[in-house]
């Protein structure tokens, strides 16, 4: 008898995996759920979530029986943590897993527009090379980096930082225990203090527009690069600060409206963005689709989850 649910867009594989395991229901959206007979949403215990679409207290409250909800993914934005805590329902996530390849993009995006990589490219491919050349880029080894949320993610990106011989700072709540890397409580003294800044931080209402124009302005001639979530960036201060000065670039894994971006980031010449790929690698998302998978197995079984919400 089916007790889950799988919401969202799943690859074969880990769809495959939900439907032999929990015999589970698949629908697109957690609105979907009105489209479900009573009899079936009556007795759904389980979600395994995918995706950012808003599940909050009305969609929660389709499911009178629910108690378990995976979350596929590290970002809890979309769900309404108060309204399923309210509930008894405990929510998992998939931390830890994914935290090397998405801090390896950070990187990778900080390399990429810093040293023109995207109009590199474009010369070779189009043969422009012949009539032009490359513009210089700027030296990234021993520059001031500045992390905004130290948390898995963050934190290895700070220990990638190191092989570049940065100086790095954190914005955190509090400090935490790392090999000399500076604390700042206040994002305005991070920016002032850094060349460049990397988003790693929670999305959600607490983070939502935190970079902008005041701390754009305090960054001064850096980069910004975005992996956490498009919300945290007030992208009009940010379109504003490229056009005009004083950013030199941004690297961009996330948007606020995505896939719809704004135009004049996906266009911008001083902007080198990625479609959310952060952690779309083959190992990572099987690990992600195996932790959901044990998450949702134990809540369902009454056992402790391996990765709550907190």
């Amino acid at each position: 008898m089916t007790r889950v649910l799988a919401i969202g867009k799943y690859k074969e594989a880990d769809a495959q995996a939900l439907r032999e395991e929990f015999d589970a229901v698949a629908i697109p959206t957690p609105a979907a759920s009105a489209t479900l007979d009573d009899t079936v949403r009556n007795r759904i215990e389980g979600v395994a979530l995918m995706g950012h679409r808003p599940f909050g207290a009305d969609e929660l409250a389709l499911l009178p029986k629910l108690r378990a909800l995976s979350i596929y993914g590290v970002g809890f934005d979309a769900v309404d943590i108060a309204a399923a805590r309210a509930r008894g329902i405990t929510v998992t996530n998939t931390p830890g897993v994914l935290s090397d390849d998405v801090a390896d993009t950070a990187i990778g995006l900080w390399i990429a527009v810093a040293r023109n990589f995207e109009e590199g490219t474009h010369l070779v491919r189009s043969a422009d090379w012949a009539h032009r050349p490359p513009r210089l880029g700027f030296t990234i080894t021993g520059r001031r980096t500045g992390i905004v949320g130290l948390g898995r993610i963050g934190r290895e990106i700070a220990n990638r930082l190191t092989g570049f011989r940065s100086e790095i700072h954190y914005l955190a709540r509090s400090p935490k225990d790392t090999p000399g890397w500076t604390f700042h409580a206040d994002i305005l003294s991070l920016a002032h203090a850094v060349d460049d800044l990397f988003i790693a931080t929670v999305g959600g209402a607490e983070t939502r527009g935190m970079v902008g124009a005041d701390v754009l302005a305090a960054l001064g001639p850096g980069y910004v690069i975005n992996i956490a979530r498009g919300t945290v960036i007030d992208e009009a201060a940010l379109i504003a600060a490229l056009d005009n000065g004083p950013i030199r670039g941004a690297g961009l894994d996330v948007f606020q409206a995505e896939p719809h971006v704004d135009p004049c980031l996906a266009r911008h010449p001083k902007v080198y963005p990625l479609p959310h790929i952060a952690s779309a690698t083959v190992e990572t998302r099987a690990r992600m689709g195996a932790l959901q998978r044990s998450n949702l197995r134990a809540l369902l079984a009454g056992d402790p989850p391996l990765t709550p919400v907190t």
